[in-house]
């Protein structure tokens, strides 16, 4: 049967109208966890993980604001960029991007933040959760991997959990399989999406393309 999505915007209130409201009847449609997937969870970084902090390039940093409203944003660099300080404490050094500074504002308001290290080309990844701060410490930011440039600011993380996560959903998803992927032409490009985001009477595909041509070519600054 399908979905009446009825009047434009209102098919999340219909579906949240008997959605599930409680642990209870959630943890009802499901068996229990392993126990080792409980056990595994620590509060402290491994030899292990801080090495595999070491080989991460990418880290994926997912906040909140004050009211709740949530955000998941990308940072690349170095393999090793992140630098581990000791078994609880980890730094993610500022780099060049948008100035819209989305992820520090969250963290300047709830002072939390989660992580997700990947490596290209390995289904492992690492979440840390914990708490966190923005720090323009000179002496921190002297010792830190620059992405491009020196950093301006820091977000510092004190690591409460420490979860090696199961590598099922980058399989599934074929992430390192380039002859899996969707091809290129049947995709829309970044500057169609672009585009139709920003709704601007006379911008053009070809405009936002030289754009972006432009903001790679100075992405170290």
């Amino acid at each position: 049967m399908m979905i009446d999505t009825g009047a434009a915007g209102l098919l999340f209130e219909s579906l949240q109208a008997d959605a599930l409201t409680s642990p209870d009847q959630l943890r009802e449609l499901y068996p229990q966890p392993n126990q080792n997937s409980l056990r595994k969870e620590t509060d402290r970084l491994t030899e292990e993980t801080r090495a595999l902090i070491g080989c991460s390039s990418l880290v994926f940093i997912g906040s909140a604001d004050a009211e709740g409203r949530a955000d998941v944003t990308p940072r690349g660099g170095p393999a090793g960029f992140v630098s581990v300080l000791d078994e609880r404490t980890l730094v993610i050094p500022d780099a060049t991007g948008n100035k819209r500074l989305d992820t520090m504002h969250n963290v300047l308001q709830t002072g939390r933040v989660g992580l997700l290290f990947l490596i290209p080309g390995r289904p492992t990844t690492l979440r840390v959760n914990g708490r966190a701060c923005v720090s323009a410490r000179p002496e921190l930011l002297a010792q830190l991997t620059p992405v491009g440039k020196p950093p301006v600011t820091a977000i510092v993380v004190h690591a409460e959990q420490v979860y090696p996560h199961c590598p099922k959903s980058l399989m599934r998803a074929n992430a390192w399989q380039p002859e899996q992927w969707v091809p290129a032409d049947a995709q829309p490009t970044s500057a169609e999406v672009t585009l139709a985001q920003l709704n601007l009477p006379g911008l053009t595909v070809d405009q936002i393309e030289e754009a972006e041509r432009e903001s790679l070519r100075l992405r170290y600054e």
